[in-house]
C-alpha cells in the first residue's frame, strides 16, 4: 500500500512502524508540521496493562520505549494538611520528547519517509494519489474540519482551565494537589517522568481563573503565581515553562471515522480529559486496531476495496472500547470541575472518592491493589455509620460499607440496599395479593436493608395500568399489612411504599402488552400540568388541572398516606419523577401553564410541593419520608443536573429526609445516555452540593459498585431493581462473596453450614 500520514506524533508514528513492520512493501510517507525536536507538554503515562497491549502487537518498540521508563505502583494525594498514600496502581512515566525520538528512530531504522516541518494544507492531492490517508494531527486536526460533512464531529469544550508545566521536583508518586486561596481551589496533577523532572497539570474553574488574573497572564506571571500558591509544595523546586498557556478541554467525537480512503486516529478523532492519563494509549491502541484491520482485509479485494472494509472494521473493533474509556473519562473530569463540592470530606473519603471518580476502579479493585488502604477506608466509614445511628458497628474488623447501618429520622435501616419500586400489574382494583406477597417477602428474606413496594396509587384514576397497586380503599390497607407484617416479623427490613399519580401517563396497557400504550377498553379520564399526550398520535389528551382538580388530589394523597400509616410502612415517599403527575408539573417540557403553576421553577414546583407538605403534615415526625425526582429529561429544553439541584433544594427545605435520584422517561422522545451506573453522578451531586441524603438507582447491580457508591460518599443507599428481580437473596449472596456474617432466620439458619464455591475476577483501569 501506499500510504500517507499526516502528523508525527505518537499515534502517526507508531502507526507507520506498524505497517511497515507488517509488510516491508509498504510506502509510507509522514507528513509533520513541526521540527524533529519541537514537543508539547513533558511527560506521557502509561499504565501497565496498556504496555502489556503494545508489547504483544511489537516487541522491539516495545522494549525501546520501556528502557526510558520511570515506574511507580503509588498514588499520593494530598488534602487538609494530610498526605493519603495508595499503592498497587501500577503506572510508568516517560518524557514525551524522549517517546517521539524513539518512534522517530525506529521509523528511520525502517526506511520510512518522515518529513518534518512540512504542513499540508489540503488533502485533496493525497487521497488521489496515496491508496490510504491517515489523519493524525491532534486535535486541531486539519483532516477532520476539512472532511466534518462526512465525519460528523462534536466538540464539547469543558468549563475548567489547565495549564501543563514542568518541575524539577522528583515525585515518588503519582501526586495530587489541592490548595485553596483567595481566589479559589487549584488542583495540579503531577507526575515524574524521567529522574528529576515530572508534568505539572495545574486546573482550576474559570471563576478561579478570572479572580487570580490568569485569563490575561503571561507566561511568566503564571509561572510566578503558581510558583507562590504550591511554594511548600514545591519545596523550593522551579516550574517550567513549555509554551504554557492556559487552555480549556475538548473532549471530541466523530460519528463516522473515515472518508472515503482518509481516515482519523488519536486526538482527532477522540479525546479523553487528562486526569485518566490515556490520550498516548488511546492513540497508540487506534495505530494497532487500524493496523490488524488492514492487514486482515481479504487478499482478493481490489486496493479500494480492501480499504474501504479495513477501515470500517476498524471502527467497528475500536469505537466500543473508545466509547468505554470516554464515559470514565467524562466521569472523571466532571469530578475535577466539581471538586470544590468534595472539600469537606474527610481524608479518607476525599482520597477513595478520587481514586474511584471514573467507576472504573471499584471498592474490590482497591482491595486487591491496597488492602490496608481499603481497611481504612472501611473503619472509617463504619466510625461515621456508628456516629450516624447512634448504633455499634465493628470496626475492626469493619464491615463491608454495604452492610452499615443509616438512620433517617427515627429509622434506622440495617444496610445500604433497597429494593427498587417494581410495579408487578397483578393488582385487582389495586388490591395487592398473593404475588407481591412473595415478590416483597422473598426479597426482604433476602437480606436487603429496605424493601419498596411498587408505585402504589392514590385513586382509581390515578393508576398507570389496570393492574396497578393502590392505597385508596380501606380493603387495600388490610392487604399491603398482611406484607408489611411479615416483612417486619421474619426479616431484619424496612419496608418503604412510594405513593403516585400517573397523570397523562394513566390508562394504558400492561407492560407486556404494550408499555405506555392506551388501553383500547376502559379508558378513564387523565389529568396533567397541560393539555400535552404522552405519544402525540395515539394517546388521551389530560385534562389541564383546575384548582379543584388539586384539591381533589391533595386529598388523595393525603388520605393515601394515612393508609399507608395504618398499614405500618416504615418510609412514605413521594413520587415526583418519570412524567407522572406531580413530575408533569416539574418539567418544562410538561408544563406549558401561565398561571402560578408554571413559569420558573418555583411556579412549576408550587403543585408538587402543596402535595408534599399535606403527606408530611399528615405523617409522623420520627417517620421519614422521600421523593423520587427524575434529575434530567434526555430531551432538550427539559430538565437538566443543575435545575434538579434547585428542585431538591426546595425539598429540603421543605422537610424532605432522602431524595430518590432516577432520571428521564418524562418524554418518549427522550435520548438517555445509558451506561453502568449512570445516574449515580445526579446522586452524587444532589448529595455533596445541598448535603442531603440520596437514594443511587439505574444499573446498579454488584456488590463491587454499591460499596464504592457508600464508601465514596455518593448516595447513602443503594437501589437494585432488576438485579433483585433476577435474585431475591442478592444481598445475602453479596455478603457470602464479601466474607460477611449476615445473619440467617432460624428456619434457614443451617445454610450458615454450606459453603459453595465461586470465582471472581476483579478488573478495573
Amino acid at each position: 500500500m501506499k500510504i500517507a500520514v499526516i502528523g508525527g506524533g505518537p499515534a502517526g508514528l507508531y502507526f507507520s512502524i506498524l505497517m511497515k513492520r507488517a509488510d516491508p512493501a509498504n510506502e509510507i510517507v509522514v507528513f509533520e508540521q513541526n521540527r524533529a525536536d519541537d514537543t508539547f507538554g513533558f511527560g506521557v503515562v502509561f499504565s501497565d496493562a496498556t504496555i502489556v497491549e503494545v508489547r504483544s502487537a511489537d516487541e522491539e518498540t516495545y522494549a525501546a520505549i520501556t528502557d526510558s521508563f520511570v515506574h511507580w505502583d503509588d498514588i499520593d494525594v494530598h488534602f487538609r494538611g494530610e498526605v493519603v498514600r495508595s499503592g498497587g496502581h501500577g503506572f510508568s512515566g516517560m518524557s514525551r520528547q524522549t517517546l517521539l525520538t524513539v518512534l522517530q528512530r525506529q521509523a528511520a531504522s525502517l526506511d520510512i519517509d518522515v518529513r518534518f516541518s512540512t504542513r499540508v494544507d489540503s488533502l485533496d492531492a493525497l487521497a488521489d494519489e496515496y491508496d490510504l490517508v491517515v489523519g493524525a494531527d491532534g486535535v486541531n486536526s486539519m483532516v477532520r474540519e476539512e472532511r466534518a460533512e462526512d465525519f460528523k464531529p462534536t466538540l464539547d469544550w469543558r468549563p475548567n482551565r489547565f495549564v501543563w508545566l514542568g518541575t524539577t521536583k522528583p515525585l515518588p508518586a503519582f501526586t495530587f494537589w489541592f490548595r485553596e486561596n483567595e481566589h479559589g481551589l487549584w488542583r495540579v496533577h503531577a507526575y515524574q517522568y524521567e529522574p528529576g523532572h515530572s508534568t505539572f497539570i495545574l486546573e482550576c474553574t474559570e471563576e478561579a481563573w478570572h479572580a487570580a488574573g490568569m485569563d490575561t497572564a503571561t507566561e511568566e506571571e503564571t509561572l510566578a503565581y503558581c510558583a507562590e500558591v504550591f511554594a511548600e509544595e514545591l519545596d523550593g523546586h522551579e516550574l517550567i515553562p513549555n509554551r504554557s498557556i492556559w487552555r480549556s478541554f475538548p473532549t471530541i467525537r466523530c460519528e463516522s471515522w473515515s472518508s472515503g480512503n482518509v481516515v482519523l486516529m488519536g486526538d482527532a478523532v477522540h479525546t479523553a480529559h487528562f486526569s485518566v492519563g490515556s490520550g498516548t494509549r488511546m492513540s497508540m491502541l487506534d495505530a494497532i486496531a487500524l493496523r490488524d484491520a488492514l492487514m486482515e482485509g481479504s487478499a482478493g479485494d481490489s486496493g479500494e476495496d480492501r480499504v474501504t472494509r479495513a477501515l470500517a472494521a476498524y471502527q467497528e473493533a475500536r469505537r466500543p472500547a473508545v466509547q468505554s474509556l470516554q464515559r470514565a473519562a467524562q466521569a472523571s473530569l466532571e469530578w475535577f470541575e466539581a471538586t470544590e463540592r468534595y472539600m469537606d470530606l474527610s481524608p479518607e473519603q476525599f482520597t477513595f472518592t478520587l481514586l474511584t471518580r471514573s467507576l472504573r476502579i471499584t471498592h474490590e479493585d482497591l482491595r486487591v491493589r491496597d488492602p490496608a488502604f481499603l481497611e481504612r477506608v472501611d473503619r472509617w466509614v463504619a466510625s461515621e455509620a456508628a456516629e450516624q445511628t447512634g448504633t455499634a458497628v465493628s470496626t475492626s474488623p469493619a464491615p463491608p460499607p454495604m452492610f452499615t447501618p443509616f438512620r433517617l429520622r427515627d429509622l434506622v435501616i440495617p444496610n445500604r440496599i433497597v429494593v427498587s419500586p417494581m410495579c408487578q400489574y397483578r393488582a385487582e382494583d389495586g388490591t395487592v395479593g398473593d404475588w407481591h406477597f412473595q415478590h416483597l417477602a422473598s426479597r426482604a428474606v433476602g437480606g436487603a436493608g429496605m424493601i419498596y413496594a411498587e408505585m402504589t396509587n392514590v385513586s382509581r384514576e390515578a393508576r398507570i395500568t389496570p393492574g396497578c397497586a393502590g392505597l385508596y380503599k380501606d380493603e387495600h390497607v388490610g392487604a399491603w399489612k398482611r406484607i408489611v407484617d411479615f416483612v417486619h416479623s421474619s426479616s431484619s427490613a424496612r419496608m418503604a411504599v412510594q405513593l403516585g399519580h400517573a397523570g397523562r401517563k394513566g390508562a394504558t396497557k400492561l407492560m407486556w402488552e404494550g408499555d405506555s400504550e392506551p388501553v383500547e377498553d376502559g379508558a378513564w379520564d387523565l389529568l396533567s400540568a397541560s393539555p400535552i399526550p404522552y405519544f402525540p398520535d395515539r394517546s388521551q389528551t389530560p385534562r389541564a388541572m383546575s384548582r379543584a382538580d388539586m384539591d381533589e388530589v391533595v386529598a388523595d394523597y393525603v388520605r393515601s398516606t394515612e393508609y399507608a400509616l395504618e398499614a405500618g410502612f416504615d418510609l412514605l415517599e413521594v413520587h415526583m419523577a418519570h412524567g407522572y403527575l406531580l413530575a408533569s408539573f416539574i418539567s418544562p417540557l410538561t408544563n406549558e401553564r401561565e398561571d402560578e403553576y408554571g413559569g420558573d421553577l418555583a411556579g412549576r414546583m408550587r403543585f408538587p410541593l402543596e402535595v408534599w407538605d399535606a403527606c408530611r403534615a399528615v405523617w409522623p415526625d420520627e417517620k421519614p419520608m422521600s421523593v423520587r425526582i427524575s434529575a434530567v429529561d434526555w430531551a432538550p429544553g427539559g430538565m437538566g443536573p443543575a435545575e434538579a439541584v434547585d428542585v431538591a433544594r426546595l425539598l429540603a427545605e421543605h422537610g424532605c429526609d432522602v431524595i430518590d435520584v432516577s432520571a428521564g422517561q418524562t418524554v418518549p422522545f427522550q435520548e438517555p445516555v445509558y451506561g453502568r451506573l449512570f445516574q449515580t453522578p445526579f446522586a452524587d451531586r444532589i448529595r455533596n452540593e445541598i448535603g442531603i441524603a440520596t437514594m443511587a438507582v439505574g444499573n446498579v447491580s454488584s456488590w463491587m459498585d454499591t460499596n464504592t457508591i457508600v464508601a465514596a460518599g455518593r448516595a447513602d443507599l443503594c437501589l437494585l431493581a432488576r438485579a433483585h428481580l433476577f435474585d431475591p437473596y442478592w444481598t445475602r449472596h453479596a455478603a457470602h462473596m464479601l466474607g460477611y456474617d449476615l445473619p440467617w432466620p432460624d428456619p434457614y439458619s443451617s445454610v450458615s453450614r454450606y459453603t459453595p464455591r465461586f470465582e471472581f475476577h476483579f478488573g478495573g483501569e
